[in-house]
């Protein structure tokens, strides 16, 4: 088992590296100081040290000192914070293996013991005068291949480590990294990154001018102030020419005149250019001066510069990658959670991976404990459609829900199931549950109150008509004894009576057609006879001048099934409004032919025309309407009435449009009777 010693100033990282750890094969034990720790280092019983920063704030670089003056051989690992960087390049000097950001992340601490903990230990460093006794090559030349050897080497084992990097979620972090630890192992004396914009939010390009220029990273031995005003194009200089040939750029071996590149060269104070590719296209720039003792990077070592960027560069967009999927991840929870409605998204599993506050207030029952939601939770009714759409792939139609704890609210459900292209069944489903609450009691009050509104004005018409009609009849009564035997005031009364009887019973029929949702009783009624009778109907609604009757029925063997009454009350409306037309001269023609209709039975349509100056635009929109009437008298039922009866009788009754100089014409339309047709 191997020991891992913990120095923080707080137990929480010590907690977390326990966590992060199998217990069986790692002992984690924790010191808040140097001196407490003492007792281990002297003792040699630990493997890996694990430093804090905020320890190495607090006691300097003694801490870090002491450790490896007692474990010469022990590596050091220091956690610090993301944005926390100055101290880091010390710390390497000070014996630091890595330099790790907070918080621990498991895989890639368990990644490092393993590497750190299975190699074998390297020996001891020479005594120093073993060093200063060594004697020089004799040849210079075989010197410097010996020297470009044992870098090319340390580059390797640098580009094994490359991709323990790309576990790093934090890119300038993880390129400062890089940098520091490339400086440590070949001495580059200045560096700098430049990366192009990444991606935004749900796929949003950036615009043209923002997408071909790169900003600064990271750097070293550059000064900010430089940095923070200065960026690279795509367009020329040492970025257009990366963009354009995708290889190394030396400053002195660069052929072609470019001012531009010369310029940028030297207010970076770099020597070489690199592009950082991820194997498709441009991501960044890193630019590099020689080394701390004025050599300049060898061929070698630039090519294995290059292909660790590109390693960068996939790790940079996969970052950038995972920043658009955690932007998007945020959003749409974040507009999930200010919706009102009830939201609730389960997977394949019957897991429920987000409900918002909403979907907690509906869904949660009443001393339940803790405070996330499970599928246990939801109805019956709701969790056994969620299952049918996630076994079947198909949504379902919305539905009226009552929640059993809040039976007097209504909810609008909407189950939509998230299925990829030519996924067989989807992988979650999502549900919307819409507070209909206030909407259907809205709704209620408004049907009442057009109900309140329509018997209203039904009743003040039929007031106002009744009224009429009692008036004369009220006149005669205060008259009756008096003047009884007086004959012209008996045929005055007679006619009173009469006519308030006529006016009272059609009235009536109109309220008791208007009632009715389907015919009293069926019969075969002929055409012929049935425009007979409704137009005597109508003439003893308007006795005053008798009218006209032109009838052009074509057949008489045409034949309607239907209630004789209500047909006949229906024509007789029609018929007293054309009569009405024109009081002087009332003319009422009607014609009538058949239409076959394939298969289905037939049916006749009725027109009935007038000989006055026919209906207004307005009337002709309205007329239908109940109580709309462009006289002073009547409850402007009539053509309502006949609509209704009409209609009832799976037929339509239309007013056509009127036309300059033309008469007006009501059309119908009616089922006939398809046995007596055929019989004819």
């Amino acid at each position: 088992m191997r020991t891992l010693l913990v120095m923080a100033q707080h137990v929480t990282l010590a907690e977390s590296v326990r966590a992060a750890l199998n217990p069986d094969q790692y002992r984690v034990v924790h010191r808040m100081h140097v001196a407490d720790a003492e007792p281990l280092l002297h003792q040699g019983v630990v493997d890996v040290c694990v430093f804090d920063a905020d320890l190495a704030f607090a006691e300097g670089f003694w801490g870090l000192g002491k450790i490896r003056q007692k474990l010469p051989q022990c590596p050091i690992l220091a956690y610090t914070e993301p944005k926390t960087w100055e101290w880091e390049e010390e710390a390497y000097l000070q014996g630091v293996t890595f330099v790790l950001t907070k918080p621990v992340r498991a895989r890639l601490l368990n990644g490092l013991l393993d590497r750190l903990l299975a190699a074998p230990a390297s020996p001891p460093p020479p005594p120093p005068q073993t060093v200063f006794a060594q004697a020089w090559p004799a040849d210079p030349a075989a010197h410097a291949a010996e020297s470009l050897h044992e870098a090319s080497r340390a580059l390797k084992v640098l580009r094994d480590f490359s991709p323990i990097l790309t576990h790093s979620l934090h890119a300038e972090a993880m390129l400062k990294q890089f940098l520091l630890l490339l400086r440590e192992i070949i001495g580059v004396n200045r560096a700098a990154i430049f990366l192009r914009k990444p991606l935004r939010p749900f796929g949003h390009a950036a615009t043209m001018e923002e997408s071909r220029r790169l900003h600064s990273a990271c750097a070293l031995g550059i000064p900010f102030g430089l940095l923070e005003h200065f960026q690279l194009t795509l367009e020329s200089g040492i970025g257009g020419f990366l963009h354009q040939q995708g290889r190394i750029l030396r400053r002195h071996g660069f052929q072609g005149a470019d001012p531009e590149i010369e310029k940028e060269f030297e207010l970076l104070g770099a020597q070489v250019a690199v592009p950082m590719l991820d194997r498709e296209t441009l991501v960044g720039v890193a630019v590099f001066d020689g080394r701390l003792t004025g050599e300049p990077l060898a061929n070698p070592e630039l090519e294995l510069i290059f292909h660790l960027l590109e390693e960068l560069g996939l790790a940079v967009k996969n970052i950038w990658l995972h920043d658009q999927l955690a932007g998007n991840h945020e959003m749409l929870a974040d507009i999930l959670r200010q919706l009102s409605s009830a939201c609730v998204v389960v997977d394949r599993d019957l897991n429920i991976i987000h409900a918002n506050k909403a979907a907690h207030h509906l869904l949660t029952r009443p001393g339940r404990r803790g405070s996330e939601l499970e599928f246990s939770d939801l109805p019956q009714l709701l969790g056994s459609r969620i299952y049918q759409v996630l076994k079947t792939g198909s949504g379902l139609a919305p539905f009226t829900f009552f929640p059993p704890d809040h039976p007097e609210s209504v909810h609008l459900v909407s189950i939509v199931p998230f299925q990829r292209h030519h996924a067989p069944l989807p992988s979650s489903v999502l549900l919307i549950a819409e507070d209909r609450t206030q909407a259907e009691q809205l709704q209620r009050l408004e049907i009442e109150t057009a109900n309140l509104r329509l018997v209203r004005s039904m009743a003040d018409r039929l007031a106002h008509e009744i009224g009429n009609t009692l008036v004369p009849l009220a006149t005669h009564q205060q008259l009756l004894k008096e003047q009884y035997k007086d004959p012209a005031f008996r045929e005055s009364l007679e006619t009173a009576l009469a006519d308030g009887m006529r006016r009272i019973t059609r009235l009536v029929n109109q309220m008791r057609f208007l009632s009715r949702e389907v015919p009293d009783a069926m019969e075969a009624i002929p055409l012929t006879q049935l425009v007979s009778e409704a137009f005597d109907e109508a003439q003893e609604q308007q006795p005053a001048r008798p009218g006209r009757l032109e009838c052009d029925i074509g057949s008489p063997l045409i034949f309607l099934n239907g209630d004789r009454a209500a047909l006949r009350h229906a024509l007789a409306e029609v018929m007293l409004n054309a009569i009405q037309a024109n009081p002087q001269d009332p003319k009422v023609e009607v014609c009538a032919t058949t239409e076959p209709r394939g298969g289905s039975a037939a049916r006749v349509e009725i027109e009935v025309r007038d000989n006055g100056e026919g209906f207004t635009a307005e009337a002709a929109e309205n007329v239908g309407k109940p109580f709309y009437t462009t006289r002073s008298v009547g409850l402007g039922l009539g053509l309502a009435v006949s609509r209704k009866i009409i209609e009832t009788h799976r037929g339509s009754l239309t007013v056509v449009s009127p036309q300059p100089g033309h008469h007006g014409v009501v059309r119908i339309a009616l089922p006939s009777d398809a046995t007596r047709l055929s019989t004819s």
